[in-house]
């Protein structure tokens, strides 16, 4: 190993142990790595997994042709869907009804329904919040809003229309392996010499302790196990809100049946399978690095590449239960999210740009009020 030449700092690893598990593709169980082996063995079944030693060693994904072919072995359903022109939220159509509002923006849509194909939910989760329930949580927290303008409150009570919707999610478990590069700093110190003044003004001369860094170029491997990585499916709702209404207890997931969703609504996907874990590869990626800057060591860390293999890829498509609100404010809809489960609640608000400003005119008097005090109190 050469020593390059220190130079700046970078991001330190994170703290906290990273444990790393990946599962035998014969018979699922945990595989195990001696140190010095080329290959991850099963005890079990004596499956081996390669260990890569380059970046030309890890198999790329065709994620397209791999999501379209376990795609084609599910389960679909046809049914009748509407669709809103305003916010394109695409829900299961109701015998009967010919118009009706979004439950998702709030605006009037005519149910000219279109019969499509989708892949059918696998498991959901029922709603545990009822719509009393959700109510004064909405109350509640449209009366705690700070800054809102005067006529919010009376607006919003008299629009509200609190709607109970299956919201369609897809997750994703995948096995990795990734080969990165990159390089570990080592902090170490020298002495240096310097010239000041002191109280005086004379100079004088004096040393201090600096800390450098020294460079060393580094590659390996690290595997991961990822469980359950959820992904929003629709591009109705705002995902900022929606990923704050995490987490879900998806260990209590329940078998799909049409009888859950009497009295409420139901999304269908937007988002497709391939998208969908293009999205989660972006959650996995996250973690990924986090183990990366782990396995490097050292006082610092920088990663430089990073190539993942994906394998024993699986999805499920689930529903979650969201009660959603949408009121408008001076023609704009702004949306609140419940939490059908916890009670969680996120959601979009109006501000008074009014009161802001006399808050802030009123801390900027009070201040230069403190300011004069001071001035004329040292001048005494």
């Amino acid at each position: 190993m050469t020593e390059p030449a220190p130079t700046q700092e970078n991001q330190s690893a994170d703290d906290g142990p990273l444990h790393q598990t990946f599962k035998c593709g014969g018979c699922a169980a945990k595989m195990e790595f001696k140190p010095g082996a080329d290959a991850q063995k099963c005890p079990f079944c004596g499956h081996e997994n390669p260990i890569p030693k380059s970046e030309d060693d890890i198999k790329e994904l065709d994620l397209r042709a791999y999501i379209t072919a376990i795609a084609a072995q599910e389960d679909t359903t046809e049914h009748l869907t509407i669709k809103c022109q305003a916010c394109a939220a695409e829900t299961t159509a109701d015998p009967n009804v010919t118009a009706q509002d979004c439950a998702f923006c709030g605006t009037p849509i005519v149910a000219t329904a279109a019969s499509t194909k989708h892949i059918k939910p696998k498991s959901l989760l029922p709603f545990h919040i009822t719509r009393k329930q959700g109510w004064d949580l909405f109350t509640k927290w449209i009366n705690a809003l700070w800054f809102a303008p005067g006529d919010l409150k009376r607006l919003a009570r008299q629009e509200n229309r609190l709607n109970g919707m299956y919201v369609p999610y897809w997750t994703y478990d995948s096995d990795t392996t990734s080969f990165y590069r990159g390089q570990r700093g080592e902090h170490y110190y020298v002495t240096e010499h310097y010239t000041t003044h002191d109280s005086e003004g004379k100079t004088v001369r004096k040393t201090r302790r600096v800390r450098k860094t020294r460079w060393w170029p580094t590659s390996g491997t690290v595997w991961a196990s990822f469980d359950d990585i959820l992904v929003l499916a629709s591009n109705s709702l705002p995902r900022k809100y929606t990923e704050k209404l995490e987490p879900w207890d998806l260990q209590n997931l329940a078998p799909y049946k049409d009888d859950y969703l009497s009295g409420f609504g139901a999304e269908s996907y937007q988002v497709d399978l391939g998208d969908g874990f293009e999205h989660a590869c972006k959650t996995m990626d996250t973690d990924i690095r986090h183990r990366v800057r782990r396995d490097i060591g050292g006082d610092e860390q920088r990663i430089h590449s990073v190539r993942t293999q994906h394998d024993n890829v699986t999805f499920k498509h689930i529903l979650l239960p969201v009660w959603i609100s949408t009121y408008r404010y001076k023609n704009k809809p702004y949306r609140f999210l419940i939490n059908g489960r916890t009670g969680e609640v996120q959601g979009e608000r109006p501000w008074s740009w009014a009161k802001i400003l006399i808050l802030v005119l009123g801390i900027t008097a009070a201040a230069a009020a403190i300011i004069i005090a001071i001035v004329a109190a040292s001048q005494a």
